[in-house]
């Protein structure tokens, strides 16, 4: 079969532009994450332990972070050749694909689950309980969490009348998990397509045997 020699090629193209992509959606998801550690750039909220279990989690930094980072790592020395990938079967090469694949689909689901849940919780701010019934008093807690007959998502008004502190707290929170949850379901986007193609990989090895 005289075009399996380009198809592997084009697979092999296909593993150094999946292996970069990923490696970039990696790094901006620890970004992301790094910055809900860090309500309006203040360090203080961080040292006081007044930071959200979600964010604290991580699931940016070492799922769609770190995990997607070393499975991107594999999956381009597999696409550039490189080291032991040079001379690897393609049984052998077609498995290290799996395993990368399967890393980074565990991260990106991880990172995804956890945003998803971030976002309909909210975020972790200090409120005051009089706004929802007559006890005056504040408190650091979710105060979206039990929230059942409006949505913060949709209800703006919400934003700027609830959360006292940090300012903003309802804009960094949705701003920073909505960027996660993006670069997650990319991330599980591109898995997708690596496992396609490096089964595409091993039928065009095969073929040029």
């Amino acid at each position: 079969m005289l075009f399996s020699p380009c198809m592997l090629a084009c697979s092999r193209t296909c593993s150094r532009i999946l292996g970069l992509s990923l490696g970039t959606s990696a790094l901006f998801a620890a970004m992301a994450n790094m910055a809900l550690l860090f309500p309006n750039w203040d360090v203080t909220f961080l040292l006081r332990g007044l930071i959200g279990r979600h964010a604290m989690l991580g699931s940016g930094l070492w799922g769609g972070g770190l995990m997607v980072l070393t499975a991107a790592t594999f999956i381009s020395l597999m696409g550039w050749r490189y080291g032991c990938f040079s001379k690897s079967g393609p049984c052998r090469s077609v498995l290290t694909a799996q395993l990368s694949s399967g890393l980074a689909l565990l991260g990106a689901l991880i990172c995804f689950i956890t945003s998803g849940v971030a976002l309909k919780v909210g975020p972790f701010c200090m409120f005051d309980v009089s706004f929802f019934n007559q006890t005056q008093a504040w408190t650091y807690g979710y105060p979206f969490k039990d929230l059942h007959n409006r949505n913060y998502l949709y209800d703006h008004s919400l934003w700027s009348s609830v959360c006292l502190e940090p300012s903003e707290a309802v804009v960094w929170h949705v701003s920073f998990f909505s960027v996660l949850l993006c670069i997650s379901l990319l991330q599980l986007l591109l898995v997708v397509i690596h496992f396609i193609n490096s089964f595409l990989g091993l039928f065009c090895s095969l073929c040029e045997k």
